[in-house]
């Protein structure tokens, strides 16, 4: 368990963390999410200890990560945006070093070492310059020393970013595999990535903590359903039968192409079946033929801007009417 206790990080004049607090419990893939600049990257290098805090506590399995900073490191794997890779070494001298590095030796290190190769699918090239390695691979073996020294939980910041989409693929899977047996926390600007991944996210707006939730709860709280359909009939009357249907708001309607009208509407109450069902009687009714009828919920790029355009608005000072 990693519990975050009204962590704050100030640069001179410029606070990058505000006051964060949450809660990682055992088991799970967190998602970590935020425009550039939120505060993720400070956030996650302050809860490996690479980083002082300014006000606020850390806790790794109740170890205090500046107090008591051997015991906590001992429970988190960790890797950089950046990968800390030695490029002139094999990933097998590498992972050899860092493991020496995090107290292993003997038997102990070798077994290890050859675990998490596996693990990572980096077996095959181990024996090669990490220069030489695809950036892919390379991600790989960057995830490998996470791994070592068996820790509870591995944080991961932007594991796939640069990376071409088969290898966003690969190491998707890869994270997929690492939950089975550990909790892991990532951060990524993929955001079908995390919503696909992950049980549990986390979504920073100016380091501050602005929603933290299931992908489904987090999809039940946005305002963002709405029915679109395609009617065979001019705009006016679709907008006729529009005003007449109870419950439901016209968001935006337009002619394409002579007689053929899309709508984009709203759902007051949120019940979009019900709304259909009532859209679709109410044209058939009037004999007009609906050529599309169909559902768009709020997904995570909808939930994304939605609450960090709320909290950039709230921080300066410019709250939403």
């Amino acid at each position: 368990m990693i519990e975050v206790e009204h962590l704050t990080k100030k640069y001179g004049d410029v606070t990058a963390v505000s006051d964060l607090s949450f809660t990682i419990e055992p088991g799970q893939i967190y998602g970590f999410l935020g425009p550039n600049g939120a505060g993720k990257s400070t956030t996650m290098n302050i809860m490996t200890g690479c980083l002082s805090a300014t006000e606020g506590h850390v806790r790794i399995d109740g170890h205090d990560i500046f107090e008591e900073p051997d015991q906590a490191k001992r429970l988190i794997g960790y890797l950089p945006e950046q990968p800390p890779l030695y490029l002139n070494e094999t990933p097998l001298e590498y992972l050899r070093f860092v493991g020496e590095a995090k107290g292993l030796k003997g038997p102990a290190l070798t077994e290890q070492v050859e675990a998490v190769l596996r693990q990572t699918g980096t077996e095959g090239v181990k024996n090669r310059r990490i220069a030489a390695l695809s950036k892919g691979y390379k991600q790989r073996v960057g995830i490998a020393q996470a791994l070592l020294g068996d820790p509870q939980t591995i944080i991961l910041d932007e594991p796939t970013v640069g990376l071409d989409p088969l290898q966003i693929i690969e190491i998707r899977d890869l994270i997929k595999e690492l939950g089975k047996t550990h909790t892991v926390l990532f951060s990524s600007h993929i955001l079908s990535e995390v919503q696909t991944i992950c049980g549990q996210i986390l979504i920073l707006s100016k380091g501050r903590l602005v929603a933290f939730d299931t992908p489904e709860n987090l999809e039940k709280r946005m305002s963002a359903h709405e029915i679109l359909l395609t009617a065979d009939a001019p705009q006016d009357q679709v907008v006729e039968i529009l005003v007449e249907t109870d419950g439901i708001s016209p968001l935006d309607l337009s002619e394409k192409e002579p007689g053929i009208t899309q709508a984009r509407i709203g759902v007051e109450d949120g019940d979009l079946y019900g709304a259909s069902r009532r859209l679709f009687f109410a044209f058939a009714r009037k004999n007009v033929a609906l050529l599309e009828l169909g559902l768009r919920r709020a997904n995570l790029e909808d939930i994304f801007i939605e609450l960090t355009e709320k909290e950039a608005q709230s921080h300066d000072g410019h709250p939403e009417a």
